[in-house]
């Protein structure tokens, strides 16, 4: 008979189980305030926020009301002048040129020898003596080869209708995607923060009398994009803490809870972005800083109103429709 004792098999050790690592959005609220040293309630503090949106929106309103835009020739009409130089010139150069004889404008480059200049409607006499000043202070070329083209106002008064055509389609649009994707009242709050960064950025256009021309259409719908993409990062995870409110835990908490969550993400994305059109805004020329400027602005503005004030309006909307799947809304 066989001796059991030696009938041992090599049995495999078994592993403990592992313990799942919680995700982010999992944390409590407690632990997430304290993996934030400069923590502080976001959202027991919104009419302060909403309190610094009116300091700088209202002055810009008063001043578009009393002093307008300083439109460039793409909305008031003027000349366009492409000169062959026959050597390379800088925008510098002629830009210079141009202020000695009372004028200013644009420049653009076409490689080095091609320069494009706009400024106002020129008489002869005035188109005369731009070109003598650029022959004797940026260099010589061929009188004869010079391309002009006259830009009327009723050019400009078609691209501020696209313009705002443009705006109120893409505001449409986002509307309905963020209601079905998330509910109505996060649309609202969405578009009153593209407001916000728009009426920031056209306002201290208006009080700093910045020139601006089609470039800064083009800014202001990129500003329309690049801030809600922010906002509805931020709405997500609000979203995502909503389906795991408790009873007895106030929505104030759950949105400040989201918005610190997100916080790391939308200041890295922010100064990485603020870094790239810094650069372009000093190194650029010319011919990107009106774009440069207001993306610097709206980009800024975006990020401060994803954070300060988006969220915050969609507490108070939400403070005022009453409580929702049993969370309690208590003042804050």
């Amino acid at each position: 008979m066989a001796d059991k004792s030696k009938n041992t098999t090599n049995k495999i050790p078994r592993t403990p189980p592992t313990t799942p690592t919680p995700k982010v959005h999992l944390e409590t609220y407690e632990e997430v305030q304290k993996l934030h040293p400069l923590y502080f309630n976001i959202v027991q503090k919104r009419y302060w926020w909403f309190a610094l949106s009116l300091l700088i929106i209202v002055p810009g309103i008063i001043s578009l009301f009393v002093q307008g835009l300083n439109l460039g020739i793409d909305f008031t009409g003027g000349t366009m002048l492409e000169v062959p130089f026959n050597k390379a010139v800088t925008q510098t150069a002629i830009t210079d040129t141009m202020k000695s004889v009372g004028l200013e404008g644009p420049v653009q480059l076409s490689g080095d020898k091609q320069a494009l200049i706009r400024t106002k409607a020129l008489d002869e006499d005035q188109r005369n003596s731009l070109l003598d000043a650029l022959k004797t202070k940026v260099g010589d070329f061929d009188r004869a080869n010079i391309k002009e083209d006259k830009v009327g106002p009723a050019i400009g008064q078609e691209l501020t209708k696209n313009a705002i055509l443009s705006l109120v389609i893409a505001m449409g649009l986002m509307i309905i995607y963020i209601t079905i994707r998330f509910q109505f009242v996060y649309a609202i709050s969405g578009i009153i923060a593209l407001l916000h960064d728009v009426l920031v950025t056209v306002g201290l256009f208006s009080l700093f009398q910045w020139q601006i021309d089609a470039s800064f259409v083009a800014a202001v719908l990129t500003i329309f994009g690049y801030s809600i993409n922010d906002t509805v990062v931020i709405f997500d995870r609000v979203r995502e803490n909503e389906l795991r409110l408790k009873r007895g835990q106030t929505y104030e908490d759950m949105v400040d809870k989201s918005i610190w969550q997100t916080m790391r993400r939308s200041i890295n994305t922010v100064v990485t972005v603020l870094i790239a059109l810094f650069s372009v805004f000093i190194l650029g020329g010319e011919s990107t800083r009106i774009f440069s400027l207001a993306m610097l602005i709206g980009v800024f503005s975006g990020a401060y109103s994803s954070i300060f004030n988006a969220s915050q309006i969609l507490v108070e909307i939400k403070h005022r429709i009453g409580p929702r799947r049993g969370g309690k809304m208590a003042k804050a």
